[in-house]
């Protein structure tokens, strides 16, 4: 079995991460990385003290909003969000990283990562919110995609 490259790594720590989401509609997880040194991660979901998703139900569900469209209606933060609040909170500088998600951003997570200082994102996959991907590129951020293949005995 072949060692994982550093960006195969911490893109699989990614989807673990995802694993914790209490979102009922997409899970997702960030890690943010400097000097190959995990400084933060995220995954979506409620706020702290907020009941979960998982325990009220969904209102963009409810409504049938479809994803990628009116963030304002979910109660949810992003797993972008997530991340760049926990490295924040601890003042933990996130000028000239890496963020890891199993996503590209929406356009609100994108315009925080710009002004966050992460100079390159490596992503799972595309967003239906496209706004984001261009924000990303106009800032300069350089963007590379990893889709993974499942692990043996690992689901999807």
């Amino acid at each position: 079995m072949e060692r994982p490259t550093w960006d195969e790594y911490f893109m699989k720590i990614t989807r673990l991460v995802a694993e914790r989401s209490t979102c009922l509609r997409r899970k997702v997880g960030a890690v943010i990385v400097k000097d190959k040194r995990i400084i933060s991660t995220g995954y979506n979901g409620a706020p702290r003290k907020l009941r979960h998703c998982l325990e009220i139900g969904c209102l963009r569900e409810q409504m049938g909003i479809p994803s990628g469209e009116r963030h304002e209606m979910c109660r949810g933060v992003h797993a972008e969000q997530n991340a760049i609040i926990q490295a924040a909170s601890g003042g933990v500088s996130m000028e000239g990283s890496t963020m890891y998600c199993t996503t590209a951003p929406c356009s609100t997570c994108a315009k925080m990562i710009i002004n966050a200082g992460i100079e390159r994102l490596v992503l799972g996959g595309k967003y239906p919110d496209r706004l984001g991907e261009d924000l990303i590129r106009e800032a300069g951020i350089t963007t590379d995609y990893m889709i993974l293949q499942a692990s043996p005995g690992e689901a999807g």
